[in-house]
């Protein structure tokens, strides 16, 4: 899916310590790169020659905000028909991608104890997903 003004918003729970905040965001950007690899940059190379790993073509925005506002993000999202990735606190007590997969499986879509969501999409469109969230400080 192209987007014509595209916009990454990753959204994190305002409770989380640094190391949570840090393995969710990264986590949660690999969703999207995953998803939607069209938003994926060129190789990097230095002046020697030496290549680098593409990044993100568009800048990720942090940003947080409650328990209840990610799960009304989430919700927004779905009526949207927007695809999000989502990491639950019941993540960070696994050790691998069988593991989370799994411990998603088995939570209901409105019981799920959401710690941080990703959206992309068009500027606008994802604008009012994540409406009411702040910048992360």
């Amino acid at each position: 899916m192209t987007f014509e003004q595209p916009k990454i918003v990753i959204v994190l729970r305002d409770d989380l310590l640094a190391w949570q905040e840090n393995n969710v965001t990264a986590f949660l950007s690999s969703a999207v790169t995953a998803a939607y690899p069209e938003l994926v940059g060129e190789t990097y190379r230095d002046a020697d020659g030496q290549e680098y790993l593409a990044m993100l073509g568009t800048p990720v925005m942090v940003m947080v905000a409650d328990g209840a506002r990610l799960a009304t993000f989430r919700e927004r999202a779905a009526t949207r028909g927007l695809r999000i990735g989502v990491y639950t606190a019941d993540l960070f007590a696994t050790g691998n991608d069988v593991d989370n997969r799994v411990a998603v499986a088995g939570v209901a879509t409105e019981k799920l104890d959401l710690v941080g969501i990703a959206v992309a999409g068009e500027r606008r469109v994802v604008d009012k997903v994540v409406k009411g969230a702040r910048l992360h400080p």
